[in-house]
């Protein structure tokens, strides 16, 4: 995690060295004014409001050692999305409590304060009203353990109702634990939350929770373009109705790890992709589509479906050939687990 701790008198230095030395495994910096300013501690530089602009915009934490007005201050101009905003803490300098103050779920604040209140032996001061009243976080909880939120309209819609009522979940993946407190199963009702790989609406109101654990096996022609890989990905995923969010890996043979097209579809989509050798395709245990063509150019007789099983656990899709591109997509054995 990439922290920033800033401190504003000689006592909160000594407490923010405290914070950076109990988390030895961050990428973390202390800052304080200049006329505080010692070994292990930068300058916070002036003027302050694109100082803490920068840091706002390339830290997953801020931690404020002093009263928690001057974090409010500081942080004011640049607070943006709580998607995007980074988890801002404040510590009185005494440390005695500790404060999330932005981006309490999404952003981990809430987790943050009271791990950061542990090590620190103090008391964390967690305000949200979930956590309250002791309900089902649901953003929290689809930060905390990879799954996508499908809208953030229906995230404060499912959070406002879970104050009131038990909110109904319809959940396409195997459940390893009973549903928290506030869910109880359903498959419709007013406001409510799915939670798979595909685009369900079941619930006026859905929030669609998506697991990160589909592996997309690639296999195409020599120069084929960026567009005709697109167009046969977005064509399947359609046609699967298939949240592209659920994506989390590409793969092919390594015959195709200079096919500029192939590259540039995952590089634009943010999508990393391994290539193996024919060998290790022809490893991957299964009942695959043969073509007696691609044996005879890869060594391998299916490179798309054996490509998108390497790490995975169930091929859900089978190849599909779309303008000289094959598609196919596997997805990792996953179990939903709250608590």
């Amino acid at each position: 995690m990439r922290a920033a701790v800033f401190a504003y008198s000689r006592r909160g230095c000594a407490l923010a060295r405290r914070i950076l030395a109990a988390f030895p495994e961050w990428e973390a910096e202390g800052y304080t004014l200049a006329r505080f300013e010692e070994p292990g501690f930068r300058e916070i530089a002036q003027p302050s409001k694109p100082f803490y602009g920068a840091l706002f915009q390339s830290m997953d934490a801020l931690i404020f050692v002093g009263a928690a007005g001057i974090a409010v201050r500081e942080i004011a101009p640049h607070v943006r999305s709580k998607k995007t905003d980074p988890a801002v803490l404040s510590l009185d300098e005494g440390g005695q409590f500790v404060i999330p103050l932005l981006s309490g779920h999404i952003g981990g604040a809430n987790a943050l304060a009271l791990r950061v209140a542990e090590k620190m032996g103090a008391t964390p001061v967690v305000t949200t009203a979930t956590d309250v009243n002791r309900r089902f976080s649901v953003d929290a909880w689809a930060t905390v353990n990879g799954f996508a939120l499908s809208s953030m309209a229906a995230a404060k819609a499912v959070s406002a109702a879970i104050l009131e009522r038990d909110v109904p979940l319809l959940c396409d993946l195997p459940l390893a634990s009973a549903l928290p407190s506030g869910v109880v199963p359903g498959e419709g009702g007013e406001v409510g939350i799915y939670l798979g790989w595909e685009k369900k609406e079941p619930f006026s109101v859905t929030l669609r929770l998506i697991p990160k654990c589909l592996h997309l096996g690639l296999g195409c022609r020599r120069d084929t373009p960026e567009e005709a890989v697109a167009e046969a990905v977005d064509t399947v995923l359609r046609e699967h109705n298939i949240d592209p969010l659920a994506v989390k890996c590409a793969a092919s043979i390594d015959l195709k790890k200079d096919e500029e097209g192939l590259l540039a579809f995952c590089s634009k989509r943010g999508i990393p992709i391994a290539f193996y050798p024919a060998e290790a395709l022809r490893a991957v245990p299964g009942d695959f589509t043969p073509s007696a063509f691609v044996a005879s150019v890869t060594g391998v007789d299916n490179v798309c479906e054996r490509a998108a099983l390497l790490g995975a656990g169930e091929l859900i899709v089978k190849k599909t050939a779309l303008n000289g591109v094959t598609v196919a997509l596997a997805a990792e054995k996953t179990e939903v687990r709250f608590g």
